[in-house]
């Protein structure tokens, strides 16, 4: 069976489907996204997700293209038409198609809404969990405002892929003060020297994950120490485990940073029993 995409109100071939080369989202990455994890062909975090497109849309003052019963039924559509159990769904809505120009069009210019969703093997995922990945250190060169989920992705482009050239299964991004801000695509963690769960706060330069408020609430409900508290790679260093959140990877144990080894070099416990709750939690909450 051929993949299936949306594209401005119309099913077909993702290999055929297409936007107009002046569309502002290719021209411009005036444009945001939304990824959500699909479970038994179920989205998960459903509400979290909708509501940060949201308020990016409404950030960049995008108009938002249809109602949201309207654009849930795309979703879930586009999952039931590519068959997809388990895996992911993807949201991309730009400012829409306009001559070239730095300024907004028309007020009455449509946005463009492309979605496109695949299956993920879970069993793959959950072997990466067990091993853990390493990661690398790069600065933090993105814009300043982070929080917005946009497709404005180069600068984490290319720290992902100097983290693969360096071996590593990411890279994890360095403020001008030397604290570790996120991934290239998740929010990063540790579980530091007194076994206190801590990851950056909202109010810096990095996205509000949804992956990363559901792991503090159920952090928080299992009585788990927990600091919304920055810190640097000196910190990972000594930490007693690190791990990643995000849609597409749960929560992810990180083994190792710039070739060493966070605490005993294995997935810690408290980044795999967070993921099983985790998991738990959202396949049993999914719509």
């Amino acid at each position: 069976m051929s993949r299936i995409a949306y594209v401005n109100g119309r099913y077909g071939p993702k290999s055929e489907a297409t936007v107009h080369i002046e569309d502002r989202g290719y021209q411009f990455a005036d444009a945001v996204y939304e990824v959500w994890g699909v479970s038994a062909g179920l989205l998960m975090d459903f509400e979290g997700h909708m509501a940060r497109l949201e308020r990016s849309l409404d950030e960049l003052k995008i108009v938002r293209p249809m109602s949201r019963a309207a654009l849930t039924q795309v979703l879930r559509e586009t999952v039931r038409r590519n068959r997809v159990a388990n895996g992911l769904v993807y949201l991309q809505i730009s400012r829409g198609t306009a001559p070239r120009d730095h300024a907004f069009p028309a007020t009455d210019t449509p946005p463009s809404v492309v979605v496109t969703a695949k299956s993920v093997n879970r069993a793959r995922q959950d072997a990466a969990a067990a091993k853990g990945i390493s990661v690398v250190t790069r600065p933090d060169i993105r814009w300043g405002r982070c929080d917005i989920k946009t497709v404005g992705l180069l600068p984490n482009i290319l720290a992902k892929q100097d983290a693969l050239d360096a071996g590593a299964g990411d890279a994890w991004l360095v403020d001008d003060m030397g604290m570790i801000t996120e991934g290239t695509a998740s929010n990063a963690w540790i579980v530091d020297q007194d076994g206190v769960i801590r990851t950056r706060d909202t109010q810096a330069n990095i996205l509000r994950g949804i992956t990363r408020a559901a792991i503090l609430r159920i952090a928080g409900e299992q009585g788990l120490k927990l600091e919304e508290l920055g810190f640097s790679v000196a910190d990972v260093k000594r930490a007693r485990e690190a791990f990643y959140t995000n849609a597409s990877g749960f929560a992810t144990p990180v083994v190792a940073i710039d070739g060493t080894q966070i605490g005993n070099g294995q997935p810690g416990a408290v980044a795999l029993r967070l993921r099983e709750l985790y998991l738990q939690r959202a396949e049993a909450e999914a719509v």
